[in-house]
C-alpha cells in the first residue's frame, strides 16, 4: 500500500502557506502617514504580522524607526524577533497575566494616537484570549473562569465571543473607541471564524458589534454556565454594552480581510486534484460536534470506496467538543479518533485533521499537537496493542491514544490561523 502521509502533510502545509503573514500582508499595508504608524496586533500570527509590517515600513518605505511603534500580543511560543514592535507572549486558550498587561498597554498606546497617526490593527485567530481586559467589577480570575467554562461547554466560537465581548474593555469595538483620535484606523485580519464575520475575529475590537448584553445572558443560560455573581451583575450593566453601528469611533475606521479559510482550503483542494484525486469540497465553514461530523465524513468515504472511486474529501471550519471526560485532546484529534473507530477495518483510506495554527486544544504549550493522522498503519497498531478508540472517545482522551500510535500531527507554531483543515483520501 502506498504511504499517503507525505501527501496528507503536503496538503496541510499548502493550506498554512496560503495564509502566512510573511507573504500575504505587505500588499495590503497603507502608505506611511504624516505622523507615526502605531501597530497593535493580536492572535497566533501577531508576531509574524508585526515582523512583516516592520519589513514593509522600515525596509521598503524607509520609514524613520522612531515613527514606528507598537505591541503584538501572541500565544506563548509564537513570538518572532522584531525591531520596533514589542512582542508579548500570552496565554491561550485560557488568558494569563501577560495577556492582561499586553491588553492594558495596547489600550494605552491606542489612546496616544494623534490626528497625524495611522493606527494599524493586525488580527489573527486567538486574539480573543490574548487581549484580556475585564470590565470594571470583574476580576482577572473571574474572567479566566468564564473562559474555562466556555471551552468546556461545546459552544461554537461565535457564541463564545458574544459573551467575551460583553465582559471586555477592548473587544466589541472598544479598541477603536480608545483610538478614535487617530487619522485613520486600519484593521487587516486573517479570519479564523466560519463565514468570516469581522465582529467575531478576535471578538471584533475595531468594528461595530451587532450582539447585545441580552444575547450574552442567553448564552450563559443556554449552556448552563456556572458564573460568579459579579459576572452576572456585569452582564446586567448597560455600561458594558458593546459599540454599535453609527458610533463615532468608526468614522475613520476600515476593516479588510487579507486571508480567509476558503483560500487555504482551495489551495489544498488544488493540490489534491493535481495529485490525481477527484475532490469533494465540503466547504470552509463547517461547524458541529467533532465526532458527529466525523461520522458523516466516514460514511462519504465508505460510500466512495464501495463505488471504486479515488477521491479526496476536504473540509475546513471549526468543530467543537463537549467535554465529558478528563482526558487530553482537541476537536481535530477527536475527529480523527472518531474516524479511526469507524474505519478501523477498512484498507486504502487515510486521513489528516489539523488546526492551521499548529495547536489543537492542548494546555497552551508550543509543543501541543495540531491534530492527528490515521491510515492502515494506525489500524494495525490499534489491533496489535488491543486499543479501543471508543474508550478514549468516552474520556475525551484523543491525545493519549494518538501518542500511543505515534500518529500526532506536530508541526509546531505555524504563525497563522485559518481554522482547521481536514482531508480523507480514498484510494
Amino acid at each position: 500500500m502506498t504511504d499517503r502521509r507525505p501527501l496528507l502533510r503536503a496538503l496541510y502545509d499548502a493550506a498554512v502557506a496560503a495564509a502566512h503573514p510573511s507573504t500575504i500582508l505587505a500588499p495590503h499595508l497603507r502608505p506611511a502617514p504624516k505622523g507615526r504608524v502605531i501597530c497593535l496586533a493580536a492572535g497566533k500570527g501577531a508576531g509574524a504580522m508585526a515582523a512583516a509590517a516592520e519589513r514593509h515600513y522600515l525596509d521598503t518605505l524607509k520609514l524613520a524607526p522612531e515613527r514606528l511603534v507598537g505591541i503584538a500580543t501572541t500565544r506563548h511560543g509564537y513570538g518572532v524577533p522584531t525591531r520596533r514592535i514589542r512582542v508579548v507572549e500570552a496565554g491561550h486558550p485560557v488568558p494569563d497575566e501577560a495577556g492582561l498587561k499586553g491588553a492594558a498597554d495596547t489600550l494605552a498606546l491606542a489612546g496616544e494616537a494623534g490626528p497625524d497617526d495611522l493606527l494599524l490593527v493586525l488580527l489573527t485567530g486567538g486574539g480573543s484570549a490574548n487581549w484580556i481586559a475585564p470590565v470594571d467589577g470583574i476580576s482577572f480570575a473571574q474572567k479566566q473562569a468564564v473562559n474555562k467554562a466556555l471551552l468546556r461547554s461545546g459552544a461554537p466560537i461565535g457564541e463564545m465571543n458574544i459573551l467575551r465581548k460583553h465582559l471586555s474593555r477592548i473587544k466589541g469595538g472598544r479598541l477603536a473607541s480608545a483610538g478614535r483620535n487617530a487619522a485613520e484606523i486600519v484593521t487587516l485580519a486573517i479570519s479564523d471564524v466560519p463565514h468570516d464575520d469581522p465582529s467575531a475575529i478576535a471578538s471584533g475590537p475595531t468594528v461595530p458589534d451587532p450582539t447585545t448584553l441580552a444575547d450574552a445572558r442567553a448564552i450563559v443560560a443556554k449552556y448552563k454556565l456556572a458564573i460568579d455573581d459579579a459576572v452576572r451583575r456585569a452582564l446586567d450593566d448597560p455600561a458594558n454594552e458593546s459599540c454599535k453601528p453609527g458610533d463615532p469611533a468608526f468614522a475613520r475606521a476600515s476593516f479588510q480581510l487579507i486571508a480567509r479559510p476558503k483560500q487555504s482550503l482551495d489551495a489544498a483542494v488544488k493540490l489534491a486534484h493535481d495529485a490525481g484525486y477527484e475532490t469533494i469540497d465540503l466547504g470552509a465553514d463547517l461547524e458541529g460536534e467533532a465526532r458527529e461530523v466525523a461520522a458523516a465524513h466516514a460514511k462519504l468515504a465508505l460510500d466512495a470506496r464501495a463505488q471504486g472511486k479515488r477521491i479526496a474529501i476536504l473540509s475546513g471550519g471549526e468543530l467543537t467538543v463537549t467535554v465529558r471526560g478528563n482526558g487530553r485532546g482537541g476537536p481535530n484529534q477527536e475527529y480523527a479518533l472518531a474516524l479511526a473507530s469507524l474505519l478501523k477495518d477498512t484498507p486504502n483510506i487515510s486521513a489528516l485533521a489539523g488546526d492551521t495554527d499548529g495547536a489543537d486544544g492542548g494546555a497552551g504549550h508550543p509543543t501541543d499537537p495540531a491534530g492527528a493522522l490515521i491510515d492502515a498503519a494506525t489500524f494495525a497498531k490499534m489491533k496489535a496493542q488491543g486499543l479501543q478508540p471508543q474508550a478514549y472517545l468516552d474520556n475525551n482522551d484523543a491525545t493519549t491514544f494518538f501518542e500511543a500510535m505515534g500518529d500526532l500531527l506536530q508541526p509546531g507554531p505555524t504563525l497563522t490561523n485559518v481554522n482547521d483543515i481536514r482531508v480523507i483520501l480514498v484510494d
